[in-house]
């Protein structure tokens, strides 16, 4: 009974890595199109891509655990910045930049660190548990 809770536990802290890995990714992807305009006149830069999570139960732990939902776009207004001389500039000279503010995305990549990093001890923790009670029957 001790080992199936310590390998349900192993499943549900490997599933919270998996979706904090898919949050880091997005915001990664996020930070490197921060300045990716458009290269034709008028058209839209980089939207910035949102992560949205969820639970789904797994009968065979008889848990709930962690996945993401879905890969979203943030249909925040894009922000103007006046360029003429830039290929996507509009009739006025204003080009559309990414709706990515850096700082939001930092925060929200030390969050996604954090929670990775938690479900890591988890781990950690549970196999050091299944190690002691290994050795405990050794002897």
């Amino acid at each position: 009974m001790m080992n199936d809770a310590l390998g349900a536990t192993l499943k549900i802290a490997g599933a919270g890595l998996q979706a904090q890995s898919t949050r880091l990714r997005v915001v990664a992807e996020n930070l490197a199109n921060a300045d990716s305009t458009a290269t034709t006149k008028g058209g839209d830069p980089y939207r910035r891509k949102t992560v949205s999570f969820d639970s789904m139960m797994d009968r065979g732990v008889g848990a709930e655990l962690v996945k993401v939902k879905q890969i979203g776009r943030d249909r925040s207004d894009f922000q103007l910045a006046y360029d003429p001389s830039h290929p996507a500039a509009d009739d006025k000279g204003y080009v559309k930049k990414p709706n990515v503010q850096p700082l939001i995305e930092m925060m929200d990549m030390r969050e996604a660190g954090r929670a990775f990093e938690a479900s890591m001890n988890v781990i950690e923790q549970s196999r050091a548990m299944m190690t002691r009670v290994v050795d405990l029957l050794r002897s």
